[in-house]
């Protein structure tokens, strides 16, 4: 872990790259206001050190020789109340890379130094600002996909999800008293009542750990998203579907088969579920060595797919390979889409609609019939559910979460295991305390610098 020093100011451009209306160069530190003084100079001449808090200063920033680097708004916020918890400076410059990268610069040679990827929020963690479940949901705020995505990761960021953790924490902490009552004073005869207390809460506390687990199928979607591959012949319409699904020509659209010969993705917000949709090339024999590389590709990403669009031709009869396809969706979510029901009559699409079953769905891409239905249907089977939860019920998204939920999880099924099996106190002890220490590597009670390193440096820079 880093080690902050009283005069140790960091600073970064907090903005993305790129050429923009405004850039952010941004310091944290004791002394970030006597480094601004030295290269920020206000038309009244006041000092950066005597300005209110949470105030915003028009000026100008100067390098050593003397030099007006930019024109600038200047926002003073003084600790405890800012981000980082210490006095925090941040320069408003025009948004060009040139003109930020000098003014950045100009802030390092006065005396910051450049900040390591992550670093304004780990000092908001070490400062108890935030715990590290919180400080994960910044980069999950950033890195969402949709609206409810970013609900979702507000409602983390807000301690929504550290409030399980710490209701989980406390239940522990609760049991092992009883065990070192039970251990401490024997004489007292509490044994009787400390099993039925750990009968009861062991349960229920099992129970909140696995109602957050549960919780991470719909965590994992929002902050991912969920792969979706479409699938089918050529000439199907799969490129067609693509393009209805986005509203724009994702993909080259022709009648000649074999058109696409790569796969195309991209990502679409579809009821507030983030897909991310994969065209591929058309499953058939072919002599093409492109084509049947594409093919090929195709087969891959069907493996890796968590949803699969499967589109066949009611107009036409269905190839003689179809059994065959059927061997790669299996232990998968297939949604069978039947195109062209324009291109068929009143009789055949009523005998079609009679079978139908909740993962068919019957379309016309060029009339858009059934798009609206099929949309529906992708959501239902994204996430078990006609529409996305409201985000006030937190969610578990992050991978690192889950692994130690998981981990919790079975320190407490062992305890529970040990208890009915007429175990000792000491040996159920062991079981929650490991559960404890597994929980607080999730907030970062219980947690080693390395990790704690780790996961900040996946943040990006001036964050």
């Amino acid at each position: 872990m880093i080690q902050i020093l009283n005069d140790d100011v960091i600073a970064a451009i907090s903005t993305p790259a790129g050429t923009g209306g405004i850039g952010i160069v941004r310091l944290s530190g004791e002394k970030a206001f006597e480094i601004a003084d030295r290269i920020y100079r206000s038309p009244s001449g006041q000092k950066v050190s005597k300005m209110a808090s949470h105030t915003i200063h028009y000026g100008h920033v100067f390098n050593a020789d003397g030099r007006v680097i930019d024109e600038v708004m200047l926002t003073v916020m003084r600790a405890p109340k800012t981000y980082t918890r210490e006095n925090i400076v941040e320069i408003n410059c025009h948004g060009g890379s040139t003109v930020l990268n000098m003014v950045l610069q100009t802030v390092i040679d006065a005396g910051a130094r450049l900040a390591n990827p992550g670093e304004f929020t780990e000092r908001a963690f070490i400062n108890g600002r935030i715990d590290l479940s919180e400080a994960e949901a910044v980069m999950d705020v950033i890195d969402a996909k949709t609206e409810a995505g970013v609900a979702y990761s507000i409602n983390q960021l807000s301690g929504g999800l550290s409030k399980k953790y710490e209701a989980i924490d406390k239940g522990l902490l609760h049991l092992l008293t009883y065990i070192d009552a039970a251990l401490d004073y024997p004489e007292y005869d509490v044994e009787e009542v400390t099993e039925r207390e750990l009968d009861e809460n062991i349960r229920h506390l099992t129970g909140e750990v696995e109602d957050l687990l549960q919780s991470a199928k719909v965590g994992k979607i929002m902050r991912d998203g969920i792969d979706t591959v479409i699938l089918g012949e050529p000439n199907v319409g799969k490129s067609s579907l693509m393009n209805k699904l986005f509203r724009e020509d994702k993909a080259l659209v022709t009648n000649i088969p074999g058109t696409t010969r790569d796969t195309i993705e991209d990502y679409i917000n579809i009821g507030g579920v983030p897909f991310h949709i994969i065209d591929t090339a058309g499953i058939r024999e072919t002599s093409d060595v492109i084509e049947r590389m594409g093919v090929e590709r195709a087969k891959q990403m069907v493996g890796q797919a968590e949803l699969v669009l499967f589109i066949t031709d009611v107009s036409r009869e269905t190839s003689k390979d179809r059994e065959a396809w059927q061997n790669l969706l299996r232990d998968k979510k297939v949604l069978y889409i039947y195109n062209k029901s324009d291109l068929i009559d009143g009789a055949a699409q009523s005998e079609l609609k009679e079978d139908l079953k909740d993962n068919e769905v019957i379309l016309s891409i060029k009339t858009e019939a059934g798009l609206e239905k099929l949309k529906h249907k992708m959501v239902k089977m994204a996430i078990d559910s006609e529409t996305v939860q409201p985000a006030d019920n937190p969610v578990v998204s992050n991978v690192r979460h889950i692994s130690l939920l998981k981990k919790v999880r079975t320190d407490l099924q062992s305890a529970y295991a040990s208890l009915s099996s007429g175990m000792t106190m000491d040996i159920i002890e062991i079981d929650l305390k490991e559960a404890l220490d597994h929980l607080r590597q999730i907030t970062g009670k219980s947690i080693g610098d390395d990790i704690i390193d780790q996961i900040f440096a996946n943040f990006c820079l001036g964050k």
